[in-house]
């Protein structure tokens, strides 16, 4: 999909940045663990005070862990915007980061301690889990920059960023999910009001 402009400013050799932010909504009782996974990623991001490998090697793992829970994929959405200002993409990474945040339950608390090895696990257990990766990168991804509402566009969109990170491509990557934390719930009808731009695969 490249514009006029587009090849203009490829002509005159002017960096292209892309931000996209992708959804994965998961359903079903065993999505569980993926929280988990998304937890221990999130606690060692934080704990790097968001040290730039430590985040892509998170998001590595997250999307591998995503392509083998994918029969629990329900619905999906995608959304970005190409830039040639370095200064624009990061406003619209921060106006993203900002938005993600803000979604229903999509804040962990990390103040709070992880029980111990031989405390009794009692919470109530979600079967909905929505999943928001937004990555920022320079060059043209087709496979991003595309619809990846269907099941095998998800899945070529999830290889290709962990490939982008192995390819040091990757200017920002952020992950954000809902529920943040064991023990929170979020029903099929917080899913249709808070993530509504999810169309079913």
């Amino acid at each position: 999909m490249s514009s006029l402009r587009d090849r203009f400013n490829q002509f005159t050799g002017r960096t292209r940045f892309v931000v996209c932010r992708l959804f994965i909504h998961l359903v079903g009782d065993e999505v569980a663990p993926l929280l988990g996974v998304l937890n221990r990623t999130a606690r060692e991001a934080v704990e790097s005070d968001g040290e730039f490998e430590v985040l892509g090697e998170g998001l590595v793992e997250i999307c591998q862990t995503l392509l083998q829970y994918d029969t629990y994929w329900q619905s999906a959405a995608n959304e970005g915007d190409v830039f040639w200002d370095e200064g624009e993409a990061g406003d619209y990474v921060t106006e993203l980061f900002t938005d993600s945040a803000e979604r229903y339950l999509s804040e962990p608390d990390f103040s709070s301690p992880l029980p111990g090895k031989n405390e009794p696990l009692s919470f109530p257990v979600t079967r909905n889990l929505v999943v928001m990766i937004t990555v920022a990168y320079t060059g043209e991804v087709p496979e991003l920059e595309t619809d990846l509402a269907s099941i095998d566009a998800l899945k070529t969109g999830l290889k290709t960023l962990v490939n982008l990170h192995y390819q040091n491509k990757l200017q920002a990557i952020q992950i954000h999910f809902s529920p943040a934390q064991f023990g929170d719930i979020l029903t099929d009808e917080q899913v249709l009001l808070n993530f509504s731009e999810l169309v079913p695969l």
